[in-house]
């Protein structure tokens, strides 16, 4: 009988253990996630941003496929959900497509399809409203870099720097 007064002991270790690695695991998961947007702010107007985000899109000879009204929507279905947070004072996504270089890209690996068309997006927070964030997120190592710099530029001209 002796062996299994070592049952609960073993037990609890073992679910300290799992415990340490799943808060360990979700620590790891949120950076990941974090690193993977590139974001900039500027005490620029949300207004200012977008017009020069439109332009530096167009700039580079590249249309604009689509605008999602991220933050009008969060905001219009906050109560049908069951929400009273309001995440954003403005937000929208800007998306747009490069033949040439996604012809390159997915040339390079037919599966960069996945990131294709390519956002950009800006908001204001509520808690910061003199605050622009405007970003995109980022791409693997190779080919795809190239599309990072294109989005990169983009966002810094479209913010003047």
């Amino acid at each position: 009988m002796k062996p299994f007064r070592f049952v609960p002991a073993l037990a609890t270790a073992l679910a300290t253990a799992l415990a340490t690695s799943l808060a360990t695991a979700l620590v790891l998961t949120a950076t990941a996630a974090s690193a993977e947007m590139v974001k900039y702010t500027t005490q620029e107007s949300f207004e200012d941003v977008i017009f020069g985000l439109e332009n530096a899109i167009l700039d580079e000879g590249l249309v604009i496929d689509s605008i999602s009204h991220i933050g009008d929507m969060l905001e219009r279905t906050r109560q049908d959900v069951g929400s009273d947070v309001n995440l954003f004072a403005e937000a929208k996504s800007y998306s747009f497509c490069s033949a040439s270089l996604s012809r390159e890209v997915m040339e390079a690996d037919p599966m960069n399809i996945s990131f294709c068309p390519y956002t950009i997006f800006v908001a204001v927070l509520p808690d910061t409203p003199d605050e622009t964030m405007i970003g995109y997120r980022s791409f693997p190592e190779g080919a795809m870099q190239k599309v990072e710099a294109l989005l990169d530029g983009i966002v810094k001209s479209a913010i003047g720097e």
